[in-house]
């Protein structure tokens, strides 16, 4: 049966961990905000038990350097605002940081570019995260649709995604069999076997996204858009791990 909405279903139920999800929403709604900051967007998919990278927000030097060595090198910094779409353009993105050093440098770097190039930008701190080893890039992300409801999608991902358009489509809730068609769905499909000198993909990795990002839809009404691009698949045995993701409410 579908619920009224989360609040309800979180203090009916009483579900401790996703109340938290619940809050993050809140606090987003009092704020006007729509879509999720990176770090509440990684926190949520942490309760869905996604494969994140590790990450924390700093909003000191000294604090990003601390969260830089316990992650372990090396890490990225990314600027994390509200009114700020493309971090790159502001010289909000600095990668490959591989030591206290270089994160407590890049920390002040983005504060001073962010500072000259987005004076009025709203400022939350700064996410520190894991630097994603490459692999095969995927996409799965999810959707409302006004006449179907909640759908998941699969497909390459990055700018091959935009590209290529070579996805597939499943209405939630996703079963196994079906988050196994979706990778075969695509024309694409074959790249994930092995193709050349690339070596077969950890599908089954990716069949657990798929079916935990149904899950995710299909219990977080407040969700309209997710979106995880890309996502590193790697060789049979190594997984996936999510490189960067984006959340939209309703």
């Amino acid at each position: 049966m579908r619920r009224k909405n989360l609040k309800t279903w979180l203090i009916t139920e009483n579900r401790g961990g996703l109340m938290d999800i619940y809050e993050i929403i809140n606090q987003a709604r009092k704020e006007g905000r729509k879509k999720l900051l990176e770090h509440e967007v990684y926190a949520i998919l942490q309760k869905f038990e996604l494969p994140v990278p590790k990450f924390g927000l700093a909003t000191t030097p000294e604090e990003a350097a601390d969260i830089a060595s316990k992650i372990g090198f090396p890490v990225v910094l990314k600027i994390v605002s509200p009114d700020i779409i493309h971090k790159s353009d502001v010289g909000g993105v600095i990668l490959d940081i591989k030591s206290t050093d270089e994160a407590l440098d890049a920390f002040n770097k983005i504060r001073k570019n962010v500072s000259e190039r987005a004076p009025k930008a709203r400022v939350a701190g700064i996410l520190i995260q894991e630097m994603v080893p490459q692999g095969l890039e995927v996409i799965v992300g999810g959707t409302r649709d006004p006449t179907f409801g909640p759908v998941v999608m699969f497909g390459l991902g990055g700018i091959f995604v935009e590209v290529i358009r070579d996805v597939s489509f499943k209405v939630v809730p996703v079963t196994e069999y079906d988050a196994e068609q979706m990778l075969k769905e695509i024309k694409a499909g074959k790249i994930l076997d092995g193709y050349r000198n690339m070596p077969p993909r950890d599908k089954k990795a990716l069949v657990d996204i798929i079916l935990k990002t149904s899950k995710l839809l299909d219990t977080v009404d407040e969700i309209q858009d997710v979106d995880l691009n890309p996502i590193m698949s790697y060789e049979v045995g190594r997984g996936a791990k999510i490189a960067d993701a984006r959340i939209i409410l309703r």
